[in-house]
């Protein structure tokens, strides 16, 4: 009995020692602080960290999708007629980027590297050859001139002779392949016997497979995890040119290709990219899951491509005050040498109306044209993004080139690209393993209170058992020994005569006989 009762006082104490712990240490998210700060620890942009071999070379495939617009009424459009395009795509290219002549800043704070892309024409993933598939579009090298020389009566004069006598018209045909990777332009030619600086070769992508955009430097993350994979500075520089404000001009933001662990959906997501020339933000829409791995999706808003007048905070994106377009589009001529190049999300997705009206042909949908970002919100890992971008011409009359006194102003797509990626298995189960040990570590104080609930259990049998026994122990004292029983209902009390005889010392005389028995 003894032992019983230390055996209870003993799991009471473990019991109770086990609420106490387990709800002390979950209510002041101990376990839950130290996952996060190791967190903080491993994912730094230094050598022989977690992730830095997977930063300098990611290992999930990337696909650069490229799709076309087959302008199909030339002639029409340039009497006026509205424009009418075909969707011509995808030609799928795998990209492979990696990052080269990494150097470590001092204390490791920092780290510069040249990103660097290549690209291979995957023809099962595209619709036809490249090299044979032709597309007519917008002569961007012509309309770039034109632009160029344009309120110059005597350079525009020249420009349109030299136009002349090499046939260039405003529109052209060329192979995708050209298009893309670069073809000798004949005006190009004749411009660049004079001027060194311009280039005799043209492509939307010239220059651009196995180059490089420039020396970015990026904080490491070791003084502050919300830093990781910041650009600090690019070509050198921390603050852009193109543009007319401080703000416009800010660098701001990783460079798509790292994010910061511990996201939470009330926070911006900035990313610079050099093919705008610009910063972008993206805010959380939905919860979404990628091969098991639960995520975060960011979109930009309409408000990134806003008009001035929907967003006060773009007017440093208008090149002067008569050049600031509508909701949905970006003017990058200050990056592009001065060319009319507008850049839109595809099919003019996010942008004002009259830009999809004016092209017979554009149906933009979210699901196709949207840009977004899925992130595991506890690493910061990208398990699946697709950057979708077009390239627009801005057209319109230009004074001194009469083919062009038809035409009123014309944001047109030539091209629009989709570049993706979806996290590899390797990666996603070292993701998956990485947020089993996260989660294990944070709930260990719900394990510790569940091992004293396992206990309280213990507990309460081990009273109740106790108080049973104890019960059977007083019922069996006061209950009469089982043989009694079976001889008192058979025996009967009376005197040994019919006369009570009385004895002075002991009293009447009782006498026992059996019952039933007439001697009695």
């Amino acid at each position: 009995m003894a032992r019983r009762s230390c055996a209870i006082y003993v799991v009471g104490i473990i019991c109770a020692s086990l609420l106490v712990v387990g709800v002390g240490l979950f209510v002041g998210q101990v376990f839950h602080t130290l996952m996060h700060n190791r967190l903080k620890k491993e994912i730094v942009l230094v050598e022989g960290s977690r992730v830095f071999a997977s930063w300098k070379s990611p290992p999930p495939p990337v696909y650069m999708e490229y799709f076309f617009f087959n302008v199909t009424n030339v002639d029409e459009f340039l009497v006026g007629a509205k424009p009418e395009v075909n969707q011509v795509g995808p030609y799928t290219y795998r990209e492979y980027r990696y990052k080269d002549n990494v150097s470590m800043g001092e204390n490791d704070k920092m780290v510069s590297a040249y990103n660097y892309k290549s690209f291979v024409f995957l023809r099962e993933k595209s619709v036809g050859d490249p090299a044979v598939d032709v597309i007519n579009t917008v002569n961007i090298p012509a309309w770039a001139g034109m632009n160029k020389v344009k309120g110059n009566f005597w350079k525009s004069s020249m420009f349109s002779l030299v136009m002349n006598s090499v046939r260039a018209g405003l529109f052209a045909t060329h192979t995708v392949d050209e298009w893309l990777w670069g073809y000798v332009d004949p005006l190009l030619v004749r411009i660049s016997a004079t001027n060194p600086e311009v280039e005799p070769v043209f492509g939307l992508m010239y220059k651009k497979n196995g180059s490089h955009s420039g020396e970015f430097v990026y904080h490491t993350g070791k003084e502050n995890y919300m830093d990781y994979g910041r650009v600090e500075t690019w070509k050198g520089e921390s603050q852009l040119t193109f543009w007319n404000s401080n703000q416009s001009n800010s660098i701001n933001g990783s460079d798509g290709s790292a994010f910061h662990p511990l996201l939470n959906k009330k926070e911006r997501i900035y990313i610079f990219t050099p093919d705008l020339c610009r910063s972008i933000h993206m805010e959380f829409e939905k919860d979404v899951e990628v091969k098991g791995i639960p995520a975060y999706r960011f979109t930009p808003p309409r408000s990134v491509f806003a008009s001035k007048e929907e967003n006060p905070a773009n007017e440093g994106f208008c090149i002067t005050p008569k050049e600031c377009l509508g909701t949905g589009l970006l003017k990058v001529s200050p990056c592009r040498k001065g060319a009319p190049v507008v850049a839109s999300f595809p099919h003019f997705y996010l942008a004002d109306n009259k830009y999809v009206a004016a092209i017979e042909g554009m149906s933009p949908k979210r699901q196709h044209h949207q840009t977004f970002l899925d992130l595991n919100p506890t690493t910061g890992v990208i398990v699946r993004a697709n950057k979708r971008a077009q390239i627009n011409i801005l057209l319109g009359r230009i004074s001194g080139f009469p083919k062009t006194r038809i035409l009123n102003e014309t944001v047109f797509p030539v091209m629009f690209i989709n570049e993706s990626v979806v996290i590899d298995d390797v990666s996603a189960a070292r993701v998956h393993k990485l947020l089993l040990i996260a989660t294990l570590v944070s709930h260990f104080p719900l394990i510790i209170v569940g091992l004293g609930a396992i206990m309280l259990l213990v507990l309460i049998i081990l009273l109740y058992r106790a108080r049973t026994q104890k019960n059977e122990a007083k019922r069996t004292v006061f209950t009469k020994p089982l043989y009694a029983t079976s001889n008192e209902e058979d025996t009967s009390y009376s005197p040994v005569s019919d006369k009570e005889k009385e004895d002075p010392q002991n009293g009447t005389y009782i006498s026992l006989t059996p019952k039933g028995d007439p001697q009695a």
